[in-house]
């Protein structure tokens, strides 16, 4: 596997769908991770990013023209002790609860699967961070239909025990832009986490996203030593 530039990646893909970031800076100080969201629909397009605790969570952007919320209001973020959470829907909710009943990571998720909204059958696609006395550790998990067929849920989890600085994975919910949408194929691409600035992370990512399909990003850092950590939302719609 080669390591992938981030930017060229974003760049190169109009649209990714919905995608999670995690990784370690460049220094090795941070925990790095950006969620982004991206929409065709107005439905989908109608949406921010809103501080909510130590995580986040979408609302309409406009109440009045939210047409469907199953799919899209959701928690992408919340925080479990040591432990960050960050998904692409409610699973969040499903990974907390799960965890802080000692189940592991993987087990919370075998109750879900990819989501209903077939033919797409867009998978779920989740990380945890735990970071704890000065050691960080991440998974990653993408719960996905079997190439379309909703009769089967092919479950993958990938862990990283020691984060390399400067290094990250990258996963997102489609291949690229398509009718159906095609999922996600293969392990967590290994991207560059090139800087260690998160006002620069984020703009590089922001401005990476196809202009036309972006809606929200949340980046967050976190200082391996201490646990505290700076947050960006960056809104299309403000």
């Amino acid at each position: 596997m080669n390591m992938l530039n981030l930017e060229n990646e974003l760049k190169a893909n109009e649209y990714p769908g919905r995608g999670i970031v995690i990784g370690r800076s460049k220094d090795g100080k941070k925990a790095v991770t950006a969620y982004f969201i991206m929409g065709r629909s107005s439905n989908s397009r109608n949406r921010v990013f809103v501080e909510d605790g130590e995580g986040i969570r979408t609302q309409a952007f406009d109440p009045s023209k939210l047409e469907d919320p199953s799919l899209i209001i959701y928690a992408p973020v919340r925080v479990l002790r040591s432990m960050t959470i960050v998904t692409n829907g409610d699973q969040t909710d499903t990974i907390y609860d799960g965890m802080n009943k000692g189940e592991s990571f993987e087990e919370s998720l075998r109750c879900r699967e990819f989501e209903p909204d077939g033919p797409n059958f867009t998978p779920r696609i989740s990380g945890i961070m735990n970071i704890k006395d000065g050691k960080y550790d991440f998974a990653m998990s993408i719960l996905k239909s079997n190439n379309g067929n909703p009769d089967c849920c092919n479950r993958y989890t990938y862990t990283y025990d020691a984060p390399v600085a400067g290094e990250g994975r990258f996963i997102h919910t489609y291949m690229h832009d398509g009718n159906p949408l095609p999922s996600f194929e293969g392990e967590p691409k290994w991207v560059e986490i090139d800087g260690t600035d998160i006002d620069a992370f984020t703009a590089s990512v922001w401005e990476s996203l196809n202009a036309d399909n972006k809606v929200s990003l949340f980046v967050r850092f976190i200082d391996i030593e201490t646990g505290k950590y700076e947050t960006r939302i960056v809104n299309k719609n403000v």
